[in-house]
């Protein structure tokens, strides 16, 4: 490798989400990229990792590894972390927290895994020091990641600190708000660049909206996000920072086209207002009260639809079906020219929209399993192709 301050890092992801996040990372510039399952490795240095965290769409977490071993037992595990070097990452002085996945026949419970990290932690500072520091769960200055897989024990820092997908700028929302990775990762899997219109006609508190603007005009998605891990590390570097938002923020580019959004409940347009203004997208974005079954695609040029509609927890199953259908008449009926994109976690339900699914992608919605189905609406009757 040409640069000898690059390591290896780790960024974490949802399900389905490791290709785009593999080709994010390369065109962000990192090097030896590498997908797992729910991650992607890569190398990079300092000013890397502070862009990816700064930059990438469909990443959860970006992990810093600092060391690797196996382990055998709770006491194998306490001993090998007791021996590590913690001082040259934080004092007595500073709160961590431990956040743990286990996989293994040798440690059945994560939450005892963590427990035991803390220990082992703690105590070394209290022999060296005579000092323990303090856990804080919620704002520490520095959070350690224990992941065991099998006997396999990799130790990491958690650069990101808040999961990146709480973005920053999302102070309302409604019954049941998309994560804002995975509107973002929904958004790049349907093809999304900004170069049409693009609506959500079932818009909520707006998420789906933003993560739109942004991809459009080249924003970086965390530049709302009030702090990352990093900034609490001994080798925080403001300047080095501050020099890789100036030069991500050089690379906005205009829009041309319109992105707008409908909701039936008044409260939700509200909500979605109020959240567009907080990440500043109000000049790319409108927003407005309407149904969209009584709603018509404006004007003839190509429109881009993504959107998550409600699903079977918040609506009966003879609702559901009634649902479904009226959306594929609405974009039938008045939507011509139109590629629409739908979330769906009740897979019997989309054969009630009554149109040709084009593409099916396996993802997951928080825990349920999904789909996110694409439908080309043509101009007009389409004729049926011959089959090859």
């Amino acid at each position: 490798m040409a640069n000898n301050n690059n390591f290896k890092m780790l960024a974490k992801t949802l399900y389905g989400f490791e290709d785009i996040l593999a080709k994010e990372l390369k065109n962000l510039g990192a090097i030896e990229v590498k997908k797992g399952v729910r991650n992607v490795s890569f190398y990079g240095d300092k000013g890397f990792m502070y862009k990816a965290n700064l930059c990438l769409r469909t990443a959860l977490k970006i992990l810093k590894p600092i060391a690797k071993f196996k382990v055998y037992s709770e006491e194998d595990l306490y001993k090998k972390l007791y021996k590590m070097d913690w001082e040259q990452y934080f004092t007595p002085e500073a709160t961590f927290a431990i956040d743990s996945t286990v996989h293994s026949d040798f440690f059945s419970h994560s939450k005892f895994v963590a427990l035991k990290s803390k220990d082992a932690i703690a105590d070394y500072f209290r022999d060296k020091t005579g000092k323990r520091p303090n856990v804080d769960v919620k704002f520490p200055h520095l959070r350690i990641h224990i992941h065991i897989e099998k006997n396999m024990c990799t130790v990491s820092l958690d650069s990101s600190g808040q999961s990146l997908h709480k973005r920053g700028y999302r102070s309302a929302t409604n019954i049941a708000p998309i994560n804002e990775v995975l509107a973002a990762g929904l958004l790049l899997l349907s093809g999304w660049d900004g170069r049409s219109d693009f609506l959500d006609p079932m818009c909520g508190s707006g998420t789906i909206l933003i993560e739109a603007a942004m991809i459009a005009a080249n924003i970086p998605p965390n530049l709302n996000k009030k702090e990352f891990g990093f900034e609490k590390w001994p080798d925080w570097d403001v300047d080095l920072f501050e020099k890789i938002e100036e030069s991500s923020l050089n690379k906005i580019r205009s829009f041309e086209h319109k992105i707008i959004g409908y909701d039936k409940a008044p409260s939700a347009v509200r909500k979605a207002i109020d959240n567009i203004e907080n990440a500043n997208l109000s000049e790319f974005i409108s927003v407005s009260q309407e149904d969209f079954f009584k709603t018509k695609k404006e004007g003839e040029k190509h429109l881009h639809i993504l959107c998550n509609p409600p699903y079977g927890e918040r609506l009966s199953l003879e609702n559901l079906t009634e649902f479904y259908t009226n959306i594929g008449d609405t974009l039938k009926q008045n939507y011509p020219s139109t590629q629409a994109w739908m979330i769906v976690s009740d897979l019997e339900a989309i054969k009630s929209v009554g149109l040709r699914t084009s593409k099916k992608i396996k993802v997951f919605n928080g825990k349920l399993e999904a789909r996110l189905v694409r439908y080309d609406i043509y101009e007009g009757t389409k004729k049926r192709r011959p089959r090859i």
